[in-house]
């Protein structure tokens, strides 16, 4: 069986966060991949997402417009790289819609997602070029920043 891209993962290289959430996974996935919903957790308060585009087929566009409370705007525009339906969405801002090359890309995401007796086991990883690279983004508070956006889509998918 080949790997898929959620089971590679280089603790020099690479961050992760990985818990289980008591929500069940069909609600995970549509907060992953339903742009409106995406864009009421995604980014840790106080900062918003306020804008978001996602195509999800290999190739595909994935991009967010993050705002923090200073005025600071990050726009991202990257690419879905796989899809597996309720389980595994993979995207990249090393390459733009079409696989173009970016020539800016810091990191390759990962979520997994598979059921659990009392919800869903969710592995989020950010893969990285080199050693500096996830230092950089480990000192930015990866793991503090995503356990926050995950807490939010955890509250998020007990209203829907």
């Amino acid at each position: 069986m080949m790997p898929t891209p959620e089971t590679v993962f280089d603790p020099a290289l690479d961050l992760e966060l990985r818990r289980e959430v008591d929500v069940p996974p069909h609600l995970v996935w549509r907060a992953w991949t339903e742009p409106e919903l995406l864009m009421k957790w995604f980014t840790p308060a106080p900062w918003r997402t306020t804008a978001c585009e996602l195509d999800l087929r290999p190739g595909g566009r994935f991009r967010t417009v993050m705002e923090g409370p200073n005025g600071e705007r990050h726009d991202s525009t990257g690419c879905v790289l796989a899809v597996v339906p309720q389980s595994l969405l993979v995207f990249t801002d090393a390459l733009g819609p079409g696989y173009r090359p970016t020539g800016e890309g810091f990191m390759t995401g990962s979520v997994a997602i598979s059921p659990t007796a009392t919800g869903t086991l969710y592995i989020a990883r950010a893969v990285h070029k080199d050693e500096a690279a996830r230092k950089q983004h480990e000192e930015m508070g990866f793991h503090q920043g995503w356990a926050t956006a995950l807490d939010q889509l955890v509250a998020l998918a007990k209203t829907l």
